[in-house]
């Protein structure tokens, strides 16, 4: 949203245009809930395992406030293991479904498999969440284009078994940044329209505790690549490091890093807690309007 003054400049607020839908960016962010489809993500792996509890999750999250349900099927936490085409296929296909079904909300599918990319695509999902930015799947830009969706290219140094091993960086802005640049060019050489694609830095993907620190303060230094951006902090390991706690007691200290993604420049937000970070993000909105229900009293 570019709410604070050493973001970079944008020529105009950026749009998500994906068929006949868009989602303007500018006067408001959006919240994308997650929804993970697997028995070992790091939060609420195995919360949601069976396709008629994803769903009524996923529901639940549009009724509390988000604009995006974000459907995983295979944990990327530090250290994961993959899962099979064929087992992600199982576990985010039906889900996707029967949610389209009964709702037009916006979905994405976090994958990095153009395979499981296409099938979600074709069972109703509106965006692509590659939390390898196009990095693991030569096809991958291809399904994007062909199908017209959108793309959400995140940052990522090697893969989550490995991720967290031997993180170093000489520039780390710099080096997103072209980063970036290179992996928004894939995706323009293949199809992609520049208005279907959004921009993640991947905290907690490749990073140490200080890194992501500092993705948060200096997220406004992307902005001007025009594109938006989405940042996902939600209950992440580097707020623990702050407050000794486990994911389940890092709630306020999610807030406090959504607040300044947001004040920084993020035009997205994905979460767990959506009801919550919706109240989070509709109050920073009114910070930095000068205005809100209240603000002639």
């Amino acid at each position: 949203m570019s709410f604070i003054a050493t973001a970079e400049p944008r020529p105009q607020p950026p749009t998500l245009t994906v068929g006949e839908r868009s989602m303007a960016f500018g006067d408001r962010a959006y919240v994308m809930g997650v929804v993970n489809v697997t028995p070992d993500s790091f939060f609420d792996g195995g919360d949601y395992w069976k396709t008629d509890a994803a769903v009524d999750r996923a529901l639940q999250l549009q009724a509390a406030g988000a604009d995006i349900i974000d459907v995983g099927g295979e944990s990327t936490r530090p250290g994961a293991d993959p899962v099979s085409v064929d087992d992600e296929l199982h576990r985010v296909i039906p889900v996707i479904e029967a949610l389209r079904r009964h709702s037009d909300v916006w979905i994405s599918v976090d994958t990095y498999k153009s395979e499981v990319a296409a099938a979600a695509i074709n069972a109703g999902a509106d965006i692509v969440n590659d939390i390898s930015g196009l990095g693991f799947d030569d096809q991958m830009a291809h399904v994007v284009a062909d199908a017209g969706c959108g793309l959400v290219v995140m940052h990522i140094r090697r893969t989550p078994k490995t991720m967290q091993q031997q993180i170093r960086y000489d520039d780390l802005l710099g080096e997103i940044r072209a980063y970036f640049e290179h992996r928004v060019q894939r995706a323009l050489d293949a199809g992609v329209k520049p208005s279907r694609i959004v921009l993640d830095p991947g905290i907690g993907f490749g990073k140490r505790v200080h890194h992501n620190y500092q993705l948060l303060r200096d997220l406004g230094r992307f902005t001007d690549l025009g594109h938006p951006l989405l940042v996902g902090t939600s209950r992440k390991s580097f707020i623990g490091s702050v407050l000794d706690a486990p994911p389940r007691d890092r709630q306020w200290g999610t807030a406090a890093t959504v607040a300044c993604a947001l004040f920084a420049g993020a035009d997205i937000v994905r979460v767990h807690d959506v009801e919550a970070m919706t109240e989070v993000t509709r109050v920073c909105e009114a910070i930095c309007a000068m205005a809100g229900p209240g603000a002639n009293r």
